[in-house]
């Protein structure tokens, strides 16, 4: 079974894998280096703006589920933090490849992405070959049979994208069926507008053709 996150213990776990890949010599973060790393305005979706005090609730709630190592000096009462909800570690919840780790990752601090978003945002997570490499590392963390208890769900494609999203379920199950009824709506939408242009030219044809008419008709009254 996956462990059900709040949105806050998701942003706290997405940004301790994202630091130990980005910036490992600080690792493991302090409570002020986390908190930091949290309301990050650039690469969060939703910006948040959290107190320390709430991080460091957060933080000692998932520890007390082991999915956060709590290292604290009792000297100083300075507390660090390293996930260990997938840290490769013999006890971590989650086994994950690199490439998997760095997908993961940017899902847990964005939110649904499409595999052409996931490559050019992970960069400095992991350098994938092109885009149909981040969708098939993203299938393989999907469960056809199981979706309810797949990490990863393909979402349906929306309007306006060439490829479909990916998300996480660290947080519960996807409501795909909504997903997919926004998506459905906005194929009506299109069909909708794309028929709408259709008339609308038919009109413009019908009065020219009846503009042309009433021309002739005129020109045989005067004569």
């Amino acid at each position: 079974m996956l462990p059900k996150l709040t949105d806050i213990e998701a942003r706290l776990i997405g940004c301790l894998m994202e630091k130990s890949l980005t910036t490992p010599d600080q690792m493991p973060l302090t409570l002020n280096a986390l908190t930091n790393a949290v309301n990050q305005k650039s690469a969060r979706e939703p910006v948040m703006s959290l107190s320390k005090i709430e991080v460091q609730r957060a933080a000692r709630a998932l520890a007390s589920r082991t999915l956060i190592l709590i290292d604290e000096n009792f000297k100083s009462g300075v507390e660090k933090y390293k996930q260990r909800l997938c840290d490769g570690g013999q006890y971590a919840d989650i086994k994950l490849t690199k490439a998997q780790f760095a997908i993961v990752t940017l899902l847990l601090l964005r939110g649904p992405q499409t595999p052409g978003e996931l490559r050019s945002r992970g960069g400095r997570l992991y350098n994938f070959a092109d885009n149909n490499s981040v969708a098939t590392t993203a299938r393989e963390l999907t469960d056809t049979d199981d979706p309810d208890n797949s990490l990863l769900v393909e979402l349906p494609r929306m309007k306006g994208r060439k490829e479909a999203q990916f998300m996480h379920q660290l947080c519960g199950p996807v409501d795909r069926e909504a997903y997919a009824g926004i998506a459905a709506e906005q194929s009506r939408g299109s069909v909708d507008k794309t028929r709408i242009a259709e008339l609308e030219q038919r009109v413009s044809e019908l009065e020219a053709e009846n503009a042309v008419l009433r021309e002739q008709v005129d020109t045989q009254r005067k004569v």
